[in-house]
């Protein structure tokens, strides 16, 4: 039974239960908890909700004041920078009181150029509102949004869970009236023929893998969909997406570290899919078209990857435009009519070059601050020399450029307003670099109240990721505002396992290297401390995912370092998930940490660091640990599980466990759900600080 007193936290009952890999017998008391429809799970769960609210109770007053700053700087009647596609500018828009954008379009006038300004338009049309397909449920997602290429269908899909598997429907854009297809059960990806008649989706298999492909005539009913591509490695996911010049539907299967691509016309919906390039074990690329070829984007003797070309009539030998160039990390490709533009990283800064059609020279874009983050935006059109671009930096609000790619002017089309008076000049941001263990220089992005860092050590958090070669750059929060203006300090540890440095950045922190990730985040705390930025006593933690693994590994590996840990939707039984490969992700991500099934190395290394396997009677931070009941991506029973034991093993401790119990990973799905969820956890942290008072 789950106890619950009224001056203390929940005690999960004990139910002892062995696994045996490798000749090693582990005893796991919490595995019950796995069952999601055992009321016990459900009254433990609502139990440990009910004590994180009674534990900070006292944190009601601030968290409300940090929530109205939040809204009372955002902007909540606003309007995206309109995306031209075809005969119309595609926008979203926001509505004061209102959890959900609102997808619209409005005609391309004659002569138009430019976006349309903000304001009343009496000629748009609202495609989508998300307030209205919300209304009745607690939870509301969109998966695919999808316009045909002749504007007339909309296809979109909903999840109203958490659980990340959608229904999809089209929409006649004429008449406003939804059409009787229906079929549940699908994956975000879609894709249109050229003459709308037929429509591409992906389904998922038991593992929560997307392993289909399938063909779907408008007008039919499901039942009569044709599966195009099936996917029977179970490393594989599969996707599906139409190329920008609207010729091709591109099917793409991959792995952790292997990809193939196939190909069909657009205007040929029915025919065989051809293949680019079959799949070569540790081979990643990708395609665009580009007129009379295909773009490849690979790693093919090109650690850091390099970009070729093939023939769109006859796909065979790849021809180099830009051979390999160690250090500069190329990300992805966009074709344009008479451009390329290739998404690129180096030094640990993102970065835009273009190539100019018929020509293998190239430029680089150039940005004035020495910290920042820079990608293409929304460009759904093809013939065009005009792109769009995103940049922020820590002090930079989200802003959106127009770049013209043959005069190279930049024209700013929109900032992310701040209301309240907010000035860049106010914050300053800063690169540090710590030293890990093996001698490895790893970066760190900060950004403060200016003159905070002169004063002395001073109240910090510390973001951490470190997986999967996701990079975590530079970014401007205006939640994060309600921090900075307390004095405290915000750092991004950009540790192994990502991929700011490059692919071997990445390399150096997965499978028999993971611990890497782990160690280079103590060393940025260590190195903080040190440089007399921070000081361990005011020091919190917080990553969510994989980010969550993190977490609860240097919790173990350094607890006096922090003062507190936030780990949100945590990977931290990674060893129980990844010997299963029943759960979703798991025969997945074995090439992201390695199978513990086969190889026994694996198996004792991962157990080596697994934060639920090493708990142990420690002094460890206050910790707030956050989960999604319908959490598909992280199972809610891991940190179910991690908190409980913690309570047993290290009683005292000051551990609180929040679960959403109506949403999945990325938690509650309204935006005004979100700042309170924020505010929740912000609340939490001053309090870790001792500042609840400012």
């Amino acid at each position: 039974m789950t106890i619950q007193t009224p001056d203390g936290p929940p005690s999960a009952r004990q139910v002892p239960s062995e696994r045996t890999f490798h000749g090693d017998t582990v005893t796991d008391e919490y595995a019950w908890l796995a069952d999601k429809e055992d009321p016990q799970t459900r009254a433990y769960l609502e139990a440990e909700n009910a004590w994180s609210e009674q534990a900070t109770a006292h944190l009601a007053g601030l968290r409300e004041t940090i929530f109205d700053e939040i809204k009372g700087r955002t902007l909540e009647t606003d309007l995206s920078v309109p995306a031209r596609k075809g005969a119309y500018w595609y926008y979203t828009r926001t509505v004061e009181g209102q959890q959900y954008g609102i997808q619209c379009r409005v005609p391309v006038r004659p002569g138009e150029t430019d976006p349309p300004s903000a304001g009343d338009n009496p000629d748009e049309q609202v495609l989508l509102d998300g307030n209205e397909l919300a209304e009745g449920h607690e939870f509301f997602a969109l998966g695919t949004y999808d316009v045909s290429i002749d504007g007339n269908w909309l296809a979109y899909s909903t999840d109203f869970s958490g659980d990340e598997r959608f229904t999809l429907r089209i929409k006649d854009l004429r008449t406003g009236e939804l059409l009787p297809d229906e079929i549940p059960d699908t994956f975000y990806d879609s894709a249109w023929s050229a003459d709308a008649g037929s429509l591409f989706y992906t389904t998922v298999d038991e593992a929560w893998r997307p392993h289909r492909i399938w063909r779907h005539t408008i007008g039919r009913p499901s039942s009569d969909d044709v599966v195009v591509y099936e996917e029977a490695d179970a490393r594989f996911w599969v996707g599906v997406e139409l190329t920008r010049s609207d010729k091709f539907i591109v099917i793409s299967s991959g792995s952790k570290i292997t990809s193939e691509v196939r190909v069909l016309p657009a205007d040929a919906p029915e025919s065989e899919p051809a293949l680019i390039a079959p799949r070569v074990q540790g081979v990643e690329y990708s395609i665009d078209h580009h007129g009379h070829r295909f773009l490849i984007l690979h790693n093919r003797d090109a650690e850091d990857f390099a970009l070729s070309w093939t023939s769109a009539d006859a796909p065979g030998d790849w021809v180099d435009l830009i051979p390999h160039e160690p250090g500069t990390r190329l990300e992805s490709v966009d074709a344009f009519a008479r451009h390329i533009v290739i998404s690129q990283r180096r030094d640990g800064l993102t970065g835009l070059r273009v190539m100019t059609d018929g020509s293998t020279d190239s430029y680089e874009m150039e940005f004035p601050e020495p910290l920042y983050t820079v990608g293409l935006g929304g460009n759904p059109e093809y013939d065009t020399s005009t792109v769009r671009i995103g940049y922020t930096s820590m002090v930079t609000p989200g802003s959106v450029f127009d770049v013209d790619l043959n005069t190279r002017t930049m024209v700013l089309r929109k900032q992310k307003p701040v209301l309240g008076g907010y000035r860049p000049e106010d914050y300053e941001q800063f690169r540090e670099w710590a030293t890990a263990p093996d001698g490895t220089r790893v970066p760190i992005s900060i950004v403060a109240r200016t003159g905070v860092h002169e004063g002395g050590p001073a109240p910090m958090v510390l973001y951490g990721y470190g997986s999967y070669e996701v990079s975590t750059d530079p970014y401007f929060s205006i939640a994060r505002l309600s921090l900075l203006d307390r004095g405290v300090v915000f750092a991004i540890a950009h540790i192994r396992g990502g991929g700011e440095m490059g692919r071997r950045w990445y390399e150096q922190g997965k499978i028999l290297t993971k611990r890497n990730t782990f160690t280079d985040f103590v060393a940025c705390a260590q190195a903080l401390s040190r440089g007399g930025w921070t000081s361990p006593g005011q020091l919190v933690a917080r990553g969510g995912s994989a980010g969550g693994l993190l977490m609860g590994a240097v919790a173990n590996l350094a607890p006096e370092e922090f003062a507190g840990i936030l780990a949100e939707v945590p990977f931290v039984d990674p060893v129980t998930s990844i010997l299963d490969p029943s759960l979703p992700l798991t025969v997945t991500e074995w090439e992201e940490w390695g199978n513990p099934i086969e190889s026994a190395d694996v198996y004792a290394y991962m157990k080596s660091y697994s934060p639920y396997e090493n708990v142990a009677k420690l002094k460890y931070p206050r910790m707030l640990v956050m989960a999604g009941l319908n959490d598909t991506r992280v199972l809610y029973h891991e940190p179910a599980k991690w908190v409980a034991r913690l309570r047993a093993v290290a009683p005292d401790g000051d551990y609180l466990l929040k679960t959403e119990m109506g949403a999945g990973h990325s938690g509650p799905s309204g935006r005004y759900d979100a700042w309170r969820e924020e505010a929740f956890v912000l609340a939490w942290t001053l309090d870790v600080l001792g500042l609840t008072g400012k």
